[in-house]
């Protein structure tokens, strides 16, 4: 069942490849994965093979490949992805040596790709289980290792029908899960090769943090003028509704400066968050200069690249994505130690739970409560103080998982 199903979804994309850009990208790069294999890889060289499915599992495996190539530059890196967003925006990636799309997992296809690779070992990245490769791995005695991964007890392993496709996880050498209870599930599968090593994106934060950019336009925006000066709110991945609650509160609250780092940088949705600002002036990054920007009340962020080094600048922070897809990185905003405001859509990720509980993360579940809680942090400086020393000190507690890995893979 799961091959025919892997046919289909591959018929699916040829199909859609005629009418959307995205799966064009996706069907053609998987049609010239193996040739590009063919063209690059070295036959006499080791080859360390990382899965990721998007730009997020690539920021959590990208500590691990960084410091395999900086510890053991005998390997070398073979990166792939599933999805366009992570491709194309990491495709020419200098910590990897080789590039490509992942085919669809059939067996035609994983037996070429294996075939052409012949990789010395395999991570796969958090939610990554492709039947067909991942058993042909183990055929060929290939150590394969999930990092990162978290299990829930509603996932399809751990159902009655789904014990067949379970199998799968059988063929992982090791699991490096992210918590006790994904440990717990994969036990009660018979599964007992695992570590809790937390998630690598902790590290990766770090590093981030690290080698963040000074913005001379965000600084002297920051900076205002001495007789006047604010706090800095700085919203990031923010999408319409983050924006209608806060900036409904900001343009009744003076008392402070504003960061918008939109989610979708379009014209036409920054024209929507023009519209929701009332009496204010508002400069976009692309257009900002020392002079126009130091008495602004609003900095739109209008490019891409810019949102980790910008959360350095701020007081107060609110991630976006929590009233629709999905909370995006609340790390990024934690590291630098200042409380995190984000929307009720975060149940399902461990790090914005985590962050709740130590009191550095706060839920927001409409305007009512943002207001609330903005004006407690503006009022009671205790209270704004301990959680953004709770949110930092949470981000540094759960650091280390790479260090945990790579000493447990035999290299």
């Amino acid at each position: 069942m799961y091959n025919i199903i892997m046919y289909i979804i591959q018929l699916g994309v040829a199909i859609g490849s005629i009418f959307n850009d995205k799966l064009r990208k996706m069907w053609q790069g998987e049609q010239d994965a193996v040739q590009t294999l063919r063209k690059k890889v070295e036959p006499d060289a080791d080859y360390i093979w990382f899965h990721a499915a998007s730009l997020g599992e690539f920021e959590q495996g990208r500590p691990l490949m960084e410091q395999i190539k900086k510890s053991y530059p005998q390997y070398k890196i073979l990166l792939t992805f599933f999805s366009p967003s992570g491709y194309e925006v990491r495709k020419n990636y200098e910590g990897a040596d080789i590039i490509t799309y992942l085919p669809i997992d059939t067996v035609g296809n994983a037996r070429q790709f294996l075939r052409t690779v012949r990789p010395v070992m395999a991570f796969f990245i958090k939610y990554e289980f492709w039947y067909n490769y991942l058993h042909i791995l183990q055929y060929r005695g290939i150590p394969a290792y999930s990092v990162s991964s978290i299990f829930r007890p509603d996932q399809v392993f751990f159902k009655w029908y789904g014990r067949g496709y379970g199998r799968v996880l059988k063929c992982f050498t090791r699991f490096f899960v992210q918590n006790e209870e994904s440990k717990k599930l994969l036990e009660l599968i018979g599964i007992h090769d695992t570590m809790v090593v937390g998630d690598t994106r902790f590290d990766r934060v770090l590093q981030i943090k690290e080698a963040s950019k000074q913005l001379p336009i965000v600084e002297r925006f920051v900076k205002g003028t001495p007789e006047d000066p604010k706090k800095v709110f700085v919203a990031g991945s923010s999408w319409q509704p983050d924006e209608e609650i806060f900036l409904k509160y900001f343009n009744n609250h003076r008392d402070w400066k504003l960061i918008v780092a939109p989610h979708v940088i379009g014209e036409d949705h920054l024209k929507f968050i023009f519209s929701l600002i009332k009496d204010k002036k508002v400069v976009r990054y692309t257009q900002a200069t020392e002079d126009n920007v130091a008495d602004a009340d609003v900095l739109i962020i209008d490019c891409f690249g810019l949102l980790s080094s910008v959360y350095h600048y701020g007081d107060v922070a609110y991630v976006g994505g929590g009233f629709g897809v999905g909370i995006h990185n609340v790390l990024e905003a934690a590291v630098w130690g200042m409380p995190v405001l984000f929307g009720p859509n975060n149940k399902h990720f461990a790090e914005a739970q985590g962050l709740l509980q130590s009191g550095g993360g706060i839920e927001i579940e409409d305007y009512e409560t943002f207001s609330l809680i903005m004006s407690q942090l503006s009022d009671d400086s205790a209270y704004y103080g301990t959680c953004g020393q709770e949110a930092g000190a949470f981000v540094q507690s759960l650091a280390g998982a790479t260090k945990k890995v790579l000493s447990s893979v035999k290299l």
